[in-house]
């Protein structure tokens, strides 16, 4: 069982919890980002905070290559082995706990490195981004799907997200362009993208599954009722959901590696 302080759930604890994560755009963003990478041409990938596994599963049953999916969460790398398993997938997919800040990968080893609603919640976002440029082959992409304020939020919004999200919060776009413009990542394609929050739910729980999702929030219902230290994180993650997405947007962040990198 989780640890629950005064503070209450943060935000990614309570998604390992339930087994649900989730990135703004769903399957649809997935896959335009893997189109973007030229996945189809890819043999060795990397998932870089796979969560429980969607992305990961899906990429290796569709394309048939291998798939190393890190997550810094023990229990998010046992929702994704579950999965790899109900997806029938074991045989091409790797996981195993690893943080984006020092990933444990030899250099210019994979062929695509894929991230999705991960550095959003990292402080030091410029050495995650070096990381995953660092473990991508030369020729090779590195693709990011990320949530961001188009402009300042709220004084209650941004104290909400930060007591939830813990170590950061989605930045404004312009903090996401300069840090990709600084890459040195070749051939970078931004990709600015909204949202409907009415579609957005409903494309989740399709993306995650049905079955999948009703056990998820059955999970989340009894941690309601049994633990009222946690009520209140739990209204604030789950209550403040449409909201926030009526004053976020993502962006889909995709460049190559230069051939000449040795990183």
């Amino acid at each position: 069982m989780m640890a629950i302080t005064k503070s209450g759930i943060q935000y990614l604890d309570m998604q390992a919890y339930v087994g649900i994560t989730k990135h703004i755009g769903g399957q649809e963003a997935s896959d335009e980002l893997l189109a973007l990478c030229h996945i189809e041409q890819a043999r060795d990938v990397l998932n870089a905070g796979c969560g429980i596994g969607l992305t990961s599963a899906y990429v290796a049953g569709k394309y048939n290559c291998h798939v190393m999916g890190v997550d810094i969460s023990e229990k998010m790398i046992a929702w994704s082995r579950q999965r790899a398993r109900e997806k029938h997938v074991t045989g091409h997919v790797d996981f195993r706990v690893a943080d984006i800040l020092n990933l444990p990968f030899e250099t210019n080893r994979f062929d695509a490195v894929i991230v999705e609603s991960v550095v959003a919640f990292v402080e030091d976002k410029p050495r995650a981004l070096s990381e995953c440029i660092r473990v991508a082959r030369p020729g090779g992409y590195v693709g990011l799907n990320e949530s961001f304020f188009m402009q300042m939020p709220t004084p209650e919004l941004a104290h909400l997200m930060q007591r939830t999200c813990g170590g950061g919060e989605p930045p404004l776009q312009a903090t996401w362009q300069t840090l990709w413009d600084e890459s040195g990542l070749e051939d970078r394609v931004v990709r600015i993208c909204t949202s409907d929050a009415r579609r957005e739910i409903r494309g989740r729980l399709q993306w995650i599954g049905w079955r999948w999702s009703l056990e998820a929030f059955a999970r989340l219902g009894y941690l309601y009722l049994t633990r009222p230290e946690a009520r209140s994180s739990i209204r604030d993650q789950f209550g403040s959901s449409a909201d926030s997405l009526e004053t976020m947007r993502y962006g889909l962040f995709v460049g190559r590696k230069p051939e000449t990198a040795r990183r």
